[in-house]
C-alpha cells in the first residue's frame, strides 16, 4: 500500500525550530524514521515537505487520484486553510492528521483544525512517534477491496 506522509510549513526546520515544543529530531531523521517504519510494515512510504500551500494541494490531489492513504501534518494550515481541508476531503483512502505538539495545550488559535473533520483520525502531542503510530494504524487496516470490473 502506498502512503504519502505530507508535511506543511516550517516542518523542514525540525531539530532547530522551537526544540522545546517540537523536539530535537531533525527533518532528515523524521524522513528516515517514516520510510524505515513503512518498510517494516510493508508500506510504500513517500515523505514530502513544503512551505508552499499550492504544492501540498497538488500532492493531496495526487494521493486522491491514486487512492493512496495519507499521513498529514498540515502545520499552521490546519487552523485556517479551507483549500487544504477541501483537498483532504477528496481522498478516498484513510487520512491520519498528525501534530507533533499537543495543539490543544497551546495558544487558543491552534486549538481548532479545519482538517480534523475530514480525517479518519487525529494524533497530536506524541512528538514524532505520532507518525509511527499513524503508519502502524494504516498498516493494520484491512486492505480495500478491488472494484468489481466484470460487469
Amino acid at each position: 500500500m502506498r502512503v504519502y506522509v505530507l508535511n506543511g510549513p516550517n516542518l523542514g526546520r525540525l531539530g532547530t525550530r522551537q526544540v522545546d515544543v517540537y523536539g530535537l529530531t531533525s527533518y532528515a531523521d523524521l524522513v528516515t524514521m517514516c520510510v524505515d517504519t513503512g518498510r517494516e510494515l510493508g508500506l510504500d512510504v513517500v515523505v514530502r515537505q513544503t512551505d508552499a500551500e499550492h504544492e501540498l494541494l497538488g500532492w493531496l490531489h495526487e494521493a486522491a487520484d491514486e487512492g493512496a492513504a495519507v499521513v498529514l501534518n498540515p502545520a499552521a494550515w490546519s487552523h485556517y486553510s479551507i483549500a487544504v481541508r477541501d483537498a483532504c476531503a477528496l481522498l478516498r483512502a484513510p487520512l491520519v492528521e498528525v501534530h507533533i505538539s499537543n495543539i490543544h495545550a497551546r495558544e487558543e488559535f491552534r486549538h481548532h483544525s479545519v482538517v480534523s473533520a475530514v480525517a479518519t483520525g487525529v494524533i497530536c502531542g506524541l512528538g514524532v512517534d505520532g507518525y509511527r503510530l499513524a503508519l502502524r494504524h494504516l498498516a493494520a487496516r484491512p486492505a480495500p477491496e478491488a472494484p468489481d470490473r466484470s460487469a
